[in-house]
């Protein structure tokens, strides 16, 4: 249970991070999201896919919360 705690809070601090640019968003997002899989024993390239998704989609809502 503890690693599925540490997995939320990195991922979720991670994309806190946004970006300043798509490219950075998708890093951001993949790096978060494929560290996560990896915590939680996933497969890291769909983490990583689902990461990037997630943190670009964020950012293209929350035009507030990024800065491009």
């Amino acid at each position: 249970m503890s690693r599925k705690i540490l997995a939320l809070g990195l991922v979720a601090g991670l994309l806190a991070g946004c970006g300043n640019n798509l490219g950075e968003q998708a890093l951001i997002g993949g790096g978060a999201g494929a560290a996560g899989s990896l915590l939680l024993g996933g497969d890291p390239l769909l983490g990583a896919a689902t990461g990037i998704a997630g943190n670009m989609l964020y950012c293209h809502f929350n035009r507030g919360a990024c800065h491009y």
